[in-house]
């Protein structure tokens, strides 16, 4: 049977139909909200609608309820619903898919899967915030880490294409796109990443401000008078790359814009590959040491540029690029130099795929056959 793979991301929703053999025979990339996600989706599967056995929801953010994927039933999704501002960007519009598909197709079983669950096994000292313990206990305030998905696929097919078990590496996996994170992966599992309570922490991103000094929040809010939506807006809406750009937050743009001579687009880029440079070298410090560094997502995938700017930078800890392999990589390549200690690879973002696995896992299907 087909699964319906619906992605809800921050810029984007994307719809994959995912046979059982891991082949994908349809897709389709829609704008941000959920308008026209159901008419998108009967069109998609209009020919093969008879062999739908399942959709699969991305959500981005579990809490502590939701570690493993569900079904979706009338009190989880209340429980979902408590979750929303927690991920204000991701939780909402997924939910709103999670309920049009639903009325399409009843019968059908949905399953939510958590952005959140990879990372589950972060140990203590990685998910531990420095708070009161009353915040941390009873507020269940602590780091979840986001983009679990991503990460899983890419760690997973990372070591194949070192020919390696995944058990014996210790993996930095980069996503980057609008929303961006790092995971440090040892023996397959998650042991440490960047984004925290929500999916505003570390990196910068497009619009996101990544890690801030709490004590600059309390100080606007104290000294200028902002509110806590306001503060939530431009931390959400008007920081990251838009933010210190003054313009777009699409990365292309900013290194344009830098190209060009603009003085604000370049300090934005430059921001962008300092802290991606130092947060790789925290994540390869939380596993003492990595054998690999994996870029994925829209902007890992696609731009060169980027690769080779924050590779430059992390030659200490053993990383020599192979400069035209990393000119002319497209899909999954290897693009580190042979005397590389750190295998540097570059993976196809392919969530579809690893949320496709915990559907049949949740409802007792075999694996895929391909």
């Amino acid at each position: 049977m087909d699964i319906l793979v619906v992605n809800v991301g921050s810029s984007s929703v994307k719809l994959r139909l995912v046979d059982e053999s891991d082949e994908v025979p349809a897709g389709l990339d829609l704008g941000p909200g959920t308008e026209d996600l159901a008419g998108a989706a009967a069109e998609l599967v209009r020919d093969t609608e008879d062999r739908l056995g399942a959709v699969g929801h991305r959500i981005v953010h579990g809490g502590r309820a939701f570690v493993d994927p569900v079904v979706l039933e009338g009190a989880t999704d209340r429980r979902l619903e408590d979750l929303a501002e927690l991920a204000p960007l991701h939780n909402p519009p997924a939910l709103a898919a999670v309920r049009a598909l639903h009325r399409l197709w009843p019968a059908v079983p949905h399953v939510a899967c958590f952005d959140t669950g990879f990372h589950a096994s972060l140990p203590p000292e990685a998910y531990t915030f420095a708070l009161p313990r009353q915040w941390r206990e009873a507020w269940g305030l602590r780091r979840y880490g986001f983009h679990g998905a991503s990460h899983a696929w890419a760690s997973r097919r990372a070591a194949a294409l070192v020919a390696r078990d995944p058990s014996e590496l210790r993996l930095v996996t980069a996503h980057l796109g609008s929303g961006a994170s790092l995971a440090a992966v040892a023996g397959g599992r998650s042991v440490d990443t960047t984004m925290g309570f929500t999916p505003l922490d570390g990196l910068v991103m497009a619009t996101r401000s990544g890690s801030v000094d709490p004590g600059v929040l309390t100080w606007v809010m104290r000294h200028q008078g902002l509110g806590p939506d306001e503060v939530e807006a431009a931390l959400e809406h008007g920081s990251g790359l838009a933010g210190l750009s003054g313009g777009s937050g699409d990365l292309r743009e900013v290194m344009a814009g830098a190209d060009g001579g603009d003085e604000a687009p370049a300090l934005a880029y430059a921001v962008y590959v300092h802290r991606l440079r130092a947060l790789v070298a925290a994540m390869a410090a939380a596993m003492a040491g990595m054998d690999g560094l994996v870029f994925t997502g829209g902007a890992g995938q696609a731009s060169a540029r980027l690769r080779a700017d924050v590779c430059a930078g992390l030659e200490f800890l053993g990383i020599r690029l192979d400069g035209a392999a990393n000119d002319t990589a497209l899909g999954d390549a290897v693009i580190s130099a042979p005397p590389s200690r750190v295998a540097v690879v570059v993976v196809e973002a392919r969530e579809e795929l690893e949320i496709a696995r915990q559907v049949r896992r949740t409802l007792g299907w075999p694996p895929a056959a391909g």
